[in-house]
This record gives structure tokens, C-alpha cells and sequence, in this order.
């Protein structure tokens, strides 16, 4: 049974009769448990508050210490190997299937399973925990990150989006390759790598999020058999001012496509976290914009300027924030143009309540429908903790919001003159 001294809390949505628990861990390990019943599956994810842009750093109010580009995604990387074996080993005789990643804000380990939860999780808690760098086992590491960012470098996709950060971004780290490069990854030892260890991989500055046919219980057992005490760390990070301006607004590049392939970027300034609210309004916004039923992607599509990959996200982070639009096109300098013009029109004229009627509804039940997967509870869980911001609130948001709240977000986004293209022909 569970400890009634246990620091917990419970969290429910009014909307939608779901709930989940938070857990201060006697760690320091903030633990989210979303029972889901009649699931046969179990999603876990164990994440630090570290990506690729924490490269400038102190802890505990220290001195101040720089590190290479790609240290994080490399430390992700050497965690999986111990002195007893490869993590990924031990998943296969549970039958685990498991990953990890590395962002610009965050590294994440993950695995999802029908069977054998216990000992999976077990796995994951341990590995994480037990930091095993040698100069030979860094030194090996090196030639196999090289060998990927060199792929990378290679990776249309990939090319198109850091294009276009290095139009928009002067100082800020999110331009710089989340892997680095193969000269700054030459330059990493393992005392860097225990540094960043032991300041970001503090279970004060993580957090694990479980969803699926697991209980609390059950999380709870094997947390308390594997977690160890911490003390918090301070952390701080330093990041160079970032103007307002964008750098260039074009940036082109030959590589194997069969159609061109673009990022548009707008660039706005950002000066906190967005909230639940915040996203809400972006959300709704954007879909009303461009989502496949708006008048601008009709245009587009009626002109064959662009097909079904075309996409838009909120790009966003500590210190960056950027509305991001892209897809494939014969002609994007007219895609760019084209919507660039549609923007300016709607800052003008104003936006429809019709569209927003309809992207509204449309963007809720989306948030309603990610509540059946485990694998986005568990994700969305993650960032809301990172973010600060409730897990049901941007549902609760969603349908509080009104017409006036997207007009002001509209204003305060989607800057045309501040704007960047990327292509990759």
C-alpha cells in the first residue's frame, strides 16, 4: 500500500472526468502517475531539464563553465553503456521497447511495454543513474557522432530548419546543431561529461511521467528500491542577448530532393514561458491560419504551390520563439510572398469568427482525442512540468478561450518584416 506520508497530489478535469498524480519523490524526483484502465500498455519517460543550448552554465552559484556543442546529445549517447552492459540489452529480455532523445531544452529516456513494467522501469531508473565514462569509451563514441552528424548534414530536412535558425538567430545556441560538430565533439572528455552529469542529471531538475495500465503503487515500489537521494542543485544558464532582428531572410542550399523543399520563420521576442493559455491562443490561431481548411492553403494548393506536407508549429524555448511554417513547393519565394501578403491582409482587415468557430472546435477535440494515446500523455506530461504549466489547464484553456484572445495573440505574432526563408533545392 501506498505511504501516507508521501508528498502527493491529485489532479482532475472537470472536462473530461480523467485525472493523474504528482509525486515529490523523498529523491527530489517530481513522479506523474495517468492510470489509464483497460490499456495493455505502459509508456514511461525519464527526462532532465538539459538539450542541446545549455552549454554555458554554473551550479550552485559556482564558477561559470562552457562546454562544447553536442555535449548533451552525447551524454545521452554514453548513458546506455555501464560496466555490466548496454541498457538496450537488458530491455530486450524484457521485451521493452525503448529510445532516448535530445532536444534543444531536454534529454529524454523512454520505453513502452505490455509486459514486465517493473523490471523495465527498473532498467531505465538504474541506467540513468549510473554514469560510466572512460577516456577509451569517450574516445570510441566519437567516431560514431561523427559518422551521424556528417548523416545530418546530409538530411534535407534537417538542413532546412538549421538554414533557416541561422537566419533568424545572431547569439542564441538553438542555431547550433544539436549533435554539434565533428570538431566540437573532438574536444569532449569524460570530467566534462561528469560535470554536466552532475549538474543536470539532478533528480531535482527531472522528472518521470508514466501512463497506461501501471499503478502509482507499482511506480511508486520500484522508485524506492532504485532512486537515490539528491541534493538540489542551483543551476543557471547563460545565453547572450538576442535582438529582435532576424540576421538575413534567405537562405538556399542544394541537396538530393525531388521537390524543394521550405521553413518559413517568424521571429518574435520572447519574454517568459508562454502558459496553457498562451498555447491555447497559438493553437487555435495557427490552425485558423493554415490548417487545411483555411483560405490560404486552398490558394495554395488550387495554384499547386504546395501539397499535404505542408505543416506549422510554435517553435519556442528558453530564450527563442519562432512560428514556423514549411512543406514542399516547385516555387517557394511565391509560397513566401503569397503568405506573407495573406498575413499583412488579415493584420489590416481582420480576422473571421467563422474560422475561429471552426478551428476552435477543431483544435479541442484534437487535445480531447490525445488523451487516448499513452505514448502523448506521457510526452505532454514532460512538458508541461518543463514549462511550468498545468497538463489539464490548456485543455481548460482551449475552451475558455474567446475571439478577443486571438486577436491579441494575432498581434503580437507572425511579424512579416521579421521574417526568414529557408530552401533546400
Amino acid at each position: 500500500m501506498m505511504d501516507k506520508n508521501i508528498n502527493l497530489k491529485e489532479f482532475h478535469s472537470k472536462l473530461t472526468g480523467d485525472k493523474y498524480y504528482k509525486v515529490k519523490h523523498k529523491s527530489g524526483l517530481n513522479i506523474y502517475m495517468y492510470e489509464k484502465e483497460g490499456y495493455n500498455s505502459t509508456y514511461a519517460i525519464f527526462g532532465t531539464r538539459y538539450g542541446s543550448i545549455n552549454t554555458c552554465f554554473s551550479a550552485n552559484d559556482g564558477e561559470k563553465i562552457t562546454v562544447p556543442d553536442g555535449i548533451a546529445h552525447y551524454l545521452e549517447h554514453k548513458l546506455f553503456e555501464s560496466e555490466d552492459g548496454d541498457a538496450f540489452t537488458k530491455y530486450a529480455r524484457t521485451g521493452a521497447n525503448a529510445n532516448a532523445y535530445t532536444s534543444f531544452d531536454k534529454t529524454c529516456y523512454l520505453f513502452s511495454t505490455s509486459q514486465n513494467f517493473q523490471e523495465s522501469l527498473e532498467i531505465l531508473l538504474d541506467f540513468v543513474q549510473s554514469p560510466y565514462f572512460t577516456e577509451e569509451t569517450v574516445a570510441k563514441e566519437q567516431g560514431i557522432i561523427g559518422q551521424e552528424i556528417k548523416m545530418y548534414d546530409d538530411s534535407p530536412d534537417w538542413k532546412v530548419l538549421f538554414n533557416l535558425l541561422e537566419c533568424l538567430y545572431h547569439n542564441h545556441p538553438v542555431k547550433i546543431d544539436i549533435a554539434g560538430t565533428v570538431e566540437s565533439i573532438a574536444k569532449i572528455t569524460p570530467q566534462m561529461l561528469y560535470d554536466c552529469y552532475n549538474t543536470f542529471y539532478n533528480l531535482n531538475n527531472m522528472a518521470l511521467c508514466v501512463c497506461g495500465k501501471a499503478t502509482l503503487d507499482e511506480v511508486l515500489e520500484v522508485a524506492d528500491r532504485c532512486l537515490k537521494l539528491c541534493e538540489d542543485v542551483k543551476i543557471t544558464n547563460y545565453f547572450e542577448d538576442e535582438p529582435y532582428e532576424i540576421v538575413k531572410d534567405f537562405s538556399e542550399q542544394n541537396l538530393p530532393v525531388a521537390v524543394p523543399l521550405f521553413n518559413m520563420g517568424f521571429k518574435s521576442k520572447r519574454e517568459k514561458t508562454s502558459s496553457s493559455k498562451d498555447m491555447a491562443a497559438l493553437d487555435v490561431l495557427l490552425s485558423m491560419l493554415f490548417s487545411s481548411t483555411s483560405e490560404i492553403y486552398k490558394e495554395l494548393q488550387d495554384k499547386e504551390l504546395i501539397n499535404q506536407s505542408f505543416n506549422y508549429e510554435v517553435f519556442e524555448g528558453p530564450g527563442f520563439f519562432t512560428i514556423i511554417l514549411g512543406g514542399e513547393s516547385r516555387n517557394p519565394e511565391e509560397v513566401n510572398s503569397t503568405i506573407k501578403e495573406y498575413i499583412k491582409n488579415l493584420k489590416e482587415n481582420g480576422l473571421s469568427i467563422d474560422d475561429y468557430d471552426i478551428s476552435k472546435r477543431a483544435v479541442y477535440g484534437d487535445a480531447l482525442s490525445a488523451l487516448n494515446s499513452v505514448d502523448a500523455i506521457g510526452n505532454n506530461l514532460m512538458e508541461s512540468h518543463f514549462t511550468n504549466r498545468e497538463f489539464f489547464s490548456y485543455i481548460d484553456e482551449i475552451y475558455k478561450l474567446t475571439f478577443e484572445d486571438i486577436e491579441k495573440k494575432f498581434n503580437e505574432v507572425l511579424d512579416y518584416n521579421n521574417s526568414a526563408l529557408s530552401v533546400i533545392r
